[in-house]
């Protein structure tokens, strides 16, 4: 199995300038090649650039910028060229499947934060100095940079991807390590519910509060965002100092609420996988859920709109993003593959108001958001805790009917 693993780098001044422009130079070559995909299709007759014809180019480009182009690792440019290569795929793909996808743009120095090196010697050198006791990590054109390791890299090293957040600079380390071996069989099975007023409730009735990690920091969120309007949109080698500081205090304030966001669900994923042999959850179709409301144009009034709950649908959108389902679930599947564990998914749809006793099912059987209250034989519980009980079931039928 593949594994990922990400340390912080200590680099030196000198090797920050470096690093930037490695960034910026492999910016260039990104740009350059989404310009000559788009001049191609459009004033040669709708010609197509492969991928193929844009890396036998590169031997050309870095004799002719060495200075820009020619110090980088080759391998590491060729990446570049297939991260764009993989833009243009997925922008074919969603059209064949009926979408209206964005076309794929062309990318600032603020929005290029990652350059791959895909193998391991090839341009990059992890735990270049085993000697040392200092982790250090070779990078072509920059040098030997430290690394803050802080836990030991299991198995055989592939690939090597450098990544800038704010002002820190990250290294991103995959390895292939054999497979772990599965925990010990608890006996326990449980299905969760997800919400908004509690992250998570399971079967057994425990309630995993929502942390709500984006709200909390809403008002320091707030006045930065007011600090950085006050400056006009400019380009970022035209920013003042203050502008700048504006700029990387927003982007450290939304990078603390993904980190804990993180960390919650890493750790709430742990405790499921740690006490239970077998997990059902809901199939939620996320995105689905946080599409705007569809505008109602006023028949007696042309131009007006009646009113159709926007506020209230853009205040849960913001809810469920705040939740962070699918970083949860994603993270969830990763551990239980690791410790042996089963989790299935399976059709939310009534979950929440059939009877886990009678088996009726009615909308009036859940009056409130917390209350269920069957109308057939008079079972009462908490709502969320009906619909993760019914999401089990549900799950250990599936379960049976496929057997591994």
């Amino acid at each position: 199995m593949i594994r990922a693993y990400t340390f912080l780098m200590r680099p030196t001044v000198g090797q920050q300038i470096a690093l930037g422009e490695m960034l910026r130079d492999h910016c260039s070559l990104y740009n350059g090649a989404l310009q000559e995909r788009r001049d191609a299709y459009r004033h040669v007759s709708k010609t197509s650039v492969k991928y193929g014809q844009q890396s036998g180019q590169l031997k050309d480009i870095r004799a002719f910028d060495p200075e820009r182009q020619g110090r980088w690792s080759f391998s590491s440019q060729q990446a570049t060229l297939r991260r764009l290569d993989k833009a243009f795929a997925a922008f074919f793909r969603r059209i064949k499947s009926g979408d209206t996808p964005g076309y794929p743009r062309f990318r600032g120095v603020n929005w290029f934060d990652t350059v791959d090196f895909p193998r391991d010697g090839d341009g990059c050198r992890w735990n270049s100095t085993p000697h040392d006791p200092v982790t250090r990590v070779r990078l072509q054109g920059v040098g030997h940079v430290k690394v803050n390791q802080h836990r030991p890299v299991v198995g055989k090293v592939k690939t090597v991807s450098v990544k800038r957040e704010g002002r820190r600079w990250y290294v991103v380390i995959t390895a292939e390590q054999p497979r772990p071996e599965p925990l010990p069989k608890t006996g326990s099975v449980v299905g969760i519910d997800l919400g908004i007023a509690s992250f998570l409730t399971t079967s057994n009735g425990v309630h995993v509060a929502n942390p709500r990690h984006a709200r909390k920091a809403a008002a320091k969120l707030e006045a930065a965002q007011w600090a950085l309007s006050r400056y006009p949109s400019r380009k970022a080698k035209n920013r003042t100092n203050n502008h700048q500081r504006a700029v990387e205090r927003v982007a450290a304030l939304h990078g603390k609420v993904r980190r804990q966001r993180l960390d919650h669900a890493h750790k709430t994923a742990h405790a499921l996988v740690a006490e239970h042999d077998f997990i059902a959850h809901e199939d939620l179709k996320i995105r689905n859920m946080s599409k705007t409301v569809t505008p109602k144009p006023d028949p007696d009034k042309p131009g007006a709109f009646l009113p159709n709950g926007a506020a209230a649908k853009t205040g849960l959108n913001r809810s469920i993003a705040d939740a962070g389902w699918g970083v949860f679930l994603t993270i969830l599947h990763a551990k239980a593959e690791s410790a042996g564990r089963d989790v299935i998914a399976v059709d939310p749809r009534n979950t929440s108001r059939q009877c886990p006793e009678c088996g009726h099912t009615a909308k009036e059987n859940r009056p409130t958001q917390e209350k269920f209250h069957c109308i057939s034989c008079d079972h009462r519980a908490h709502a969320d805790v009906v619909g993760a009980t019914n999401v089990l079931r549900a799950g250990l039928v599936r379960r049976d009917a496929n057997p591994a």
